[in-house]
């Protein structure tokens, strides 16, 4: 082995005697069931995926991306702002806006993308950053790219924030407050109005990542701040399109101020190859219809409340999950990693999750559920929890 890659071979090393090495595992296509995946030449309940409403896999979002790639092209061939622009992206953006009840919207290629490139466009060098411990990984990059203070505040603990900001009171630069709505490993919820209350105190700007409650959580699947009543003028919403709405990208739903800042601001916006216009497309219609999927939003909340009794009731510890994001916290790395296993082997997926995406000693297993699961799938799959886990 060329010596100048060591670094490497010994850092895989590490990883895996301490259980914490990552390994892609790719799956073949299952079509005859959208809650179900092909593995290793099993087929599993899939309890891994963000697919909360089962659209992923909806003919309609199909068919709406065949006839883009027909109309436009499978590429966008460059930025927004050189010649990628469409009236497509342009209208998927008014009905993100109408979605939201926001006067416009900004739509980036990934969720990543919109995280790691928003904050560096609100804060800079004098400026602060004020994030719960528990944001994702995307919105403390880019407040590390952003230079400005970043201050940490103990998780969903509004006395805490509003310290740091008293602390900081008169300090010069602008105050950005960030936070999850729903947290990605935790499942649990911010306090949003109360956040929204405290910034509107200290004159802060508020920005929240919805990418696990929009299409999921409040009125017509508009989210948590919506739930709160909040509207542009009090929050930023950042929000996803890989998850509940089952497609790709990311989006921002704000002002037409904001937007046209972004637009000129905002580096991983300026200097990204715009989102296919396919991918545009199934994502428009993907929008309009869970926007009407109020049913099927009321099942996810009930299957999800009685998924997480059932596991507290085997002495699972799932922290303060409320959402369909359930952990099944056991601790140290390598006894998450055979629960895993022991549920592969009864047929359900769900991989561990281990440091750094979760603090040390809090590995797990997350499940996330799916409305793609029958009322028979979902007997099936509690019968397997109460094997496997009341085995431990």
């Amino acid at each position: 082995m060329d010596r100048r890659w060591e670094f490497a071979e010994k850092y895989l090393i590490e990883r895996e005697e301490r259980g914490l090495k990552r390994t892609l595992r790719p799956r073949d296509f299952f079509r005859d069931h959208p809650a179900k995946v092909s593995l290793d030449g099993r087929v599993l309940y899939n309890l891994a995926s963000n697919d909360y409403l089962g659209l992923r896999d909806d003919p309609r979002l199909a068919d709406s991306a065949a006839a883009a790639a027909r109309s436009w092209g499978c590429g966008a061939g460059a930025s927004r702002l050189m010649s990628g622009d469409t009236l497509l992206h342009e209208e998927f953006e008014a009905k993100l806006a109408g979605f939201h009840g926001t006067r416009a919207a900004l739509a980036f290629s990934s969720g990543y993308a919109a995280g790691v490139g928003l904050l560096p466009a609100l804060a800079s060098h004098g400026d602060r950053l004020y994030l719960d411990r528990l944001c994702h990984a995307c919105l403390y990059d880019g407040a590390r790219l952003s230079g400005a203070g970043i201050r940490r505040y103990r998780h969903n603990d509004i006395s805490h924030l509003r310290q740091l900001l008293e602390k900081d009171r008169g300090a010069g630069g602008r105050p950005v407050v960030v936070t999850d709505t729903v947290f990605s490993m935790d499942g649990d919820r911010a306090p949003i109005a109360e956040i929204s209350a405290v910034c509107r105190e200290f004159g802060a700007l508020l920005v929240a990542d919805e990418a696990h409650a929009v299409g999921v959580i409040g009125p017509g699947g508009r989210g948590v701040a919506a739930t709160a009543g909040l509207t542009e003028e009090d929050v930023l919403v950042l929000a996803t399109l890989g998850k509940a709405f089952g497609v790709s990208g990311a989006y921002v739903a704000c002002s037409p101020l904001v937007r046209d800042y972004l637009v000129n601001a905002c580096r991983s916006f300026v200097f990204s190859t715009a989102t296919p216009p396919p991918v545009v497309a199934a994502a428009a219609e993907a929008v309009g219809i869970a926007a009407g999927m109020e049913a099927e939003r009321i099942r996810l909340a009930e299957m999800s409340g009685t998924f997480r009794a059932r596991l507290r009731s085997l002495g699972v510890d799932t922290l303060a999950s409320t959402t369909q994001i359930v952990p099944a916290v056991v601790g140290e790395a390598n006894a998450a990693v055979n629960l895993s296993q022991r549920l592969y082997d009864e047929g359900v997926f769900a991989p561990a999750v281990r440091p750094p995406t979760v603090p040390e000693g809090t590995s797990r297993v997350r499940f996330s559920l799916t409305t793609a699961l029958s009322d028979e799938d979902f007997a099936e799959i509690l019968g397997i929890i109460e094997k496997v886990f009341g085995r431990r």
